[in-house]
């Protein structure tokens, strides 16, 4: 594929649209490649390489917007973008929150994170990757059969200008491996997973290591029971604490807030979770799976802290939905080619706590350790929240036995409050949190 001039297309595009009438306009550019391979039983099921340019074009018409994309490149098909993105625009419903970033908050430094590994690993490595991570699950006794191991690695290149004068690009990597094996026989069959991905190959656990984890958690899961019905505490496993940062995440971003649908809208300066709690979002992390020298629209971006001891401290913003709340863009701007910014975390993690995971069960008489999580039961504007869940029970503060066909309900808002995190968080996903311990809510079983 022919490599593109990104600085060299972006503003020709956005001169090409100011002449055509714009009073404003940015340019998005993304160039990707991917490959990945698969291995089941013993044998490479499939192997694929993928190449891809994408643009985008966001042009303004006085409040009137319009975006236009493209993955054709060729000199007519990029020369007729500004004229029929500014006749969409003319024709487009007035947006009073529409505008470019101001050009006071553009970043101007772009720190160095260290986000792309120079070296892009062959066909064959990969198999080999892939290959070995199911021979070392398969390896583990009781597992029985294999959904496959695989392997990938991916680029991808961002470059963004503006008509305020901005111009920025960044490069990033990512290698990945996972595993998925089943355990038992019939009916009473059991299945399980384990997944790493890194910046740079240095950092990605090895694939025997993910192959073993993945065979020993499935065959951990094997002979579940069903519990009675109560209230007592959850834990929540690091694969799974995470998605309550998401829920939070969702909450405090400015667009909802803007719309009044979320359970957190009237929580700013207020105390949200426990004082032991603090959660970060860090676009600057070095070699972090979500950072970004600035953010979709431009603007310069950094470590901020949205839980300070408890207290929720900002809302997340992008220029749009703070025009909408009267406040300032926190740089959290995300986007795509084909439509307007929205907020969005990067690296998001909640800090460690002092107790050990041993720790945090040790005093539970009756209670449920998740592992999985099945279906997205969580009303955004209540925060009432219902999940189906897996994992184990808990009897006098140790790990008893397997248990399913559970589900665990509660409210957002008195989770928050009633949480523990415990002293083990690992940077393993964008999203981040230890082990995490929430007080009084609901089991349905049987």
């Amino acid at each position: 594929m022919a490599r593109v001039n990104a600085k060299e297309t972006l503003e020709q595009l956005i001169a090409a649209s100011r002449a055509a009438g714009a009073d404003a306009a940015d340019a998005l550019f993304v160039e990707s490649v991917t490959s990945s391979v698969s291995y089941r039983l013993g044998k490479l099921e499939d192997a694929e390489r993928a190449e891809a340019n994408d643009l985008g074009l966001r042009v303004f018409v006085g409040q009137k917007v319009a975006f236009v994309s493209s993955t054709d490149f060729s000199r007519d098909a990029l020369a007729q973008l500004p004229q029929r993105a500014v006749a969409m625009a003319r024709l487009a419903p007035e947006d009073k929150y529409a505008g470019l970033a101001p050009r006071e908050r553009l970043a101007s430094r772009f720190p160095l994170l260290d986000l792309e590994d120079a070296d892009e690993p062959s066909a064959e490595a990969l198999v080999a990757l892939a290959r070995d991570s199911e021979a070392a699950a398969m390896a583990v006794p009781g597992v029985t059969n294999s959904e496959g191991g695989g392997a990938s690695f991916s680029r991808s290149a961002i470059a963004l200008a503006t008509s305020e004068g901005f111009f920025g690009s960044y490069a990033g990597t990512n290698h990945s491996i996972s595993v998925v094996v089943l355990a038992g026989e019939g009916t009473a069959m059991e299945r399980d997973y384990d997944h790493a991905s890194a910046r740079h190959k240095s950092d990605l656990k090895s694939a025997a290591e993910i192959g073993r984890s993945a065979g020993e958690r499935t065959v951990r899961r094997l002979n579940p029971r069903k519990v009675k019905s109560q209230a007592v505490p959850i834990i929540y496993d690091p694969r799974v604490s995470g998605g309550l940062l998401g829920h939070f995440a969702g909450a405090i971003s400015g667009a909802s807030i803007a719309r009044g649908v979320s359970f957190l809208k009237d929580m700013l300066g207020k105390e949200v979770f426990t004082p032991s709690v603090t959660i970060i979002d860090d676009p600057h992390r070095i070699r972090g799976l979500r950072s970004k020298p600035f953010d979709g629209e431009g603007v310069a971006n950094g470590r901020q802290t949205l839980i300070d001891r408890g207290i929720l401290s900002t809302w997340l913003l992008d220029c749009a939905s703070a025009k909408q709340l009267g406040l300032s863009t926190t740089g959290h701007a995300s986007r795509s080619t084909g439509g307007p910014p929205s907020p969005s975390t990067t690296n998001l993690y909640m800090e460690a706590g002092t107790l050990s995971p041993d720790a945090l069960i040790a005093d539970i008489k009756e209670g449920f350790y998740v592992t999985e999580l099945i279906g997205m039961g969580v009303n955004s504007v209540t925060g009432d929240y219902s999940r189906g869940a897996a994992g184990f029970w808990i009897q006098n503060g140790e790990i008893a036995y397997p248990a399913s066909e559970i589900t665990i309900a509660g409210n957002l808002k008195d989770m928050f409050r009633n949480l523990t995190a415990a002293n083990d968080l690992e940077f393993r996903y964008g999203t981040n949190a230890p082990t995490l311990r929430i007080e009084g809510m609901t089991v349905a079983g049987a």
